[in-house]
């Protein structure tokens, strides 16, 4: 054990779930949350359910961390809510879900974790989201998801100047298209070109193999690494 802890949201299925799994193999302990997840028998992970939309939620996830482990050391935020649909077939309520999940909660849950990272200097935040809404793409018309997704990338970077004097790194990870297993291989099949030059689906290791590079790089913040194949410069 190292005795260090990350907070990762998002983290009851999919990339969440690979993030959990792989920090525990780092040797730390983990506090996972989502909307809805189910308590895990590892008494390494600690799970916490709840609206990350909600500040009291934000708070509750740190102060359980805090009360469970004593301490905090990362912020993995994973948790993204994705509706794609023509811009003006968007409804009050989507905007509400899309926003309240991509910016609103990664707004209140890294502000109390980079408020207890700076109260004893040092600490990491990573936000991962997909690279395809860097795309405009007919097929997947995902404005409002561009929009949080670029709110996303220039708080990484805002935040990773700001709060350097206090050795907080922040940076981002930006997959493309990743393989989970809710989704069958041959489901990729139709996305044609859609898909990165190296003409596969990513998979989970990966995203979370460039997360825990981050995790082992100190000299690195202010970053946004592509795990997508090269779809972003094959475009």
């Amino acid at each position: 054990m190292t005795g260090k802890v990350a907070i990762i949201t998002g983290g009851s299925k999919g990339i969440g779930t690979g993030l959990v799994a792989g920090y525990r193999r780092q040797g730390w302990a983990v506090v996972a949350t989502a909307s809805t997840i189910t308590p895990s028998q590892d008494p390494g992970v600690l799970t916490v359910a709840g609206d990350i939309a909600d500040p009291a939620t934000a708070d509750h996830i740190v102060d359980a961390a805090l009360a469970r482990f004593g301490r905090l050391d990362t912020l993995v935020n994973n948790a993204d809510v994705l509706i794609a649909k023509p811009f003006t077939g968007y409804t009050a309520a989507d905007y509400a879900r899309v926003v309240g999940t991509n910016l609103t909660g990664f707004f209140w849950v890294t502000q109390w974790a980079i408020a207890e990272m700076a109260s004893r200097y040092g600490g990491h935040v990573v936000t991962v989201w997909p690279s395809s809404t860097k795309i405009a793409d007919s097929g997947t018309p995902a404005v409002l998801a561009a929009l949080t997704r670029g709110g996303l990338a220039a708080a990484t970077r805002s935040l990773a100047v700001e709060y350097a004097a206090y050795g907080i790194r922040v940076n981002a990870v930006s997959p493309g298209v990743i393989q989970t297993r809710v989704h069958l291989p041959e489901s990729y099949d139709g996305l044609g070109g859609r898909l990165s030059p190296l003409g596969r689906a990513g998979q989970v290791k990966g995203v979370v193999d460039g997360v825990l590079f981050l995790e082992s790089s100190p000299h690195i913040t202010g970053e946004i690494l592509q795990i997508d194949g090269g779809q972003i410069v094959g475009c």
